[in-house]
């Protein structure tokens, strides 16, 4: 009689093996892809049933993945289905978490829509099943937080079921890297929940490269979103005071990135945004505070970013009295509501913030972004608005326009040719030549 690991192995080797994907948002949803592509059906799982019924008609939610990247996957190869029942979770053999870890309002960890998976899971699990989490978090959270949970039901870990953790590496709107190709990261909590992981994706993904732990792998993740949020967080605080000094901080990035070695660019904006960057640091900064450990790197690059919104703010403001104009009243216009360019990702989006901070002190705001054209409940706002469109006409008549995104598709030099007042805060009008008397960096 073949044990569970040996059953579990021999479907992943025929692509017999059901690949349950829980969460499909910007990991998840490209993730059943990828196993779909390899010839393995695919079991989507998502609690938003808007979701489901846009998926069951070919429809896609994210468009930075292409109209035709739900169709394709319900229609090509291996069969795909999408559910917001959790309890169908029992057919898969392979269970992928890809829910979200944000913050709570004191920014601490949030881990219920892992853990209230994880318990739904639980309900379910059977013998043979490998229960992967994917969604970023810290050091400890796959072996303390999901074995106990999973473990609770009777079945011993490592024998009846497997656990491990592969963190997700998705990039919205990256064109240079597709899911498949970027290396996937695996630990586990112990030596056969490794096999058990490393079999199933090496069936899927290009390169795999395992570690020793879970905690490695939960750590690596962490340590990769830190290294950009405290490098953004430095030339965050360098721009404020070249600015001081008068001095330009992407003229000062361009000539330092001429070194062939030993540094490497990052670049100034309002804020981060984006599920990971904002994020992630204080899951670590939480962790250590646990453990007896100060972070005080991390604290101060989340201090540093948290705080380039209010700097953009008090620019504008200080630009505007420069020309005669009060912010109390003003008309102020934020260019581009995704926190990157050229998708129409708004999680964490700085420009959420710049709206709220522009209208607070009495500024009349408007928004615009060819990718986004309303506004929806998010976990800290619920703006309702609708995006401008960007006539001479309206550029003309805003006291301020704030360059939040630099997304390809806006005409930068009409901008400069018709706009009052420019906030550049993405160095967005480089390239402008004409008279630049009406730019102003931030």
């Amino acid at each position: 009689m073949l044990t569970s690991a040996e059953n579990f192995d021999n479907l992943v080797q025929q692509k017999q093996a059901l690949v349950g994907i829980v969460g499909l948002g910007y990991v998840g949803l490209p993730l059943c892809r990828v196993f779909h592509d390899a010839g393995f059906a695919v079991l989507g799982v998502d609690s938003d049933p808007g979701k489901i019924e846009k998926l069951r008609r070919g429809e896609s939610y994210l468009n930075h993945l292409g109209a035709e990247f739900v169709s394709n996957l319900m229609s090509q190869g291996a069969a795909f289905e999408a559910t917001d029942d959790h309890r169908q979770l029992a057919r898969a053999d392979a269970i992928l978490i890809c829910v979200p870890t944000p913050l709570d309002q004191e920014r601490q960890p949030d881990l219920s829509f892992v853990l209230n998976t994880t318990d739904a899971i639980a309900s379910v699990l059977r013998p043979g099943q490998l229960v992967c989490l994917e969604s970023t978090t810290y050091p400890g959270t796959t072996r303390l937080e999901l074995a106990p949970r999973l473990g609770a039901t009777g079945l011993k870990l490592g024998e009846d079921f497997f656990l491990a953790f592969s963190p997700e590496r998705e990039d919205p709107g990256r064109q240079d890297q597709s899911t498949q190709m970027i290396p996937k990261l695996v630990g586990a909590t112990d030596e056969a929940s490794l096999d058990a992981a490393l079999c199933l994706y090496r069936a899927a993904f290009a390169e795999i490269v395992a570690v020793e732990s879970a905690e490695v792998a939960e750590a690596a993740k962490l340590l990769e979103n830190i290294y950009r949020a405290v490098n953004i967080a430095m030339v965050n605080e360098m721009k404020i005071v070249l600015e001081a000094m008068g001095i330009d901080i992407w003229s000062v990035i361009k000539a330092a990135s001429t070194k062939p070695f030993g540094f490497e660019p990052f670049y100034p904006g309002p804020g981060l945004g984006g599920h990971c960057i904002p994020i992630d640091p204080f899951y670590l900064s939480y962790r250590a505070a646990q453990v007896g450990c100060e972070s005080q790197f991390i604290e101060l690059a989340g201090r540093i970013n948290c705080a380039m919104p209010s700097h953009v703010i008090s620019s504008t403001r200080q630009a505007l009295e420069n020309r005669g104009v009060q912010l109390d009243g003003a008309r102020v216009l934020v260019l581009g509501l995704a926190y990157k360019p050229n998708v129409d990702d708004v999680r964490e989006s700085p420009s959420f913030e710049l709206i709220a901070g522009f209208a607070r002190l009495g500024a009349c705001v408007d928004y615009h972004d060819p990718l986004v054209s309303e506004t929806h409940r998010g976990r800290n706002h619920d703006l309702k608005m609708q995006s401008i469109e960007l006539t001479d006409e309206a550029i003309a008549s805003y006291d301020a326009i704030v360059i939040a995104t630099a997304h390809d598709g806006i005409d930068y030099h009409r901008l400069g040719d018709h706009a009052r007042l420019i906030i550049d805060t993405r160095n967005a009008m480089q390239h402008y030549q004409a008279d630049r008397a009406n730019i102003i960096k931030a």
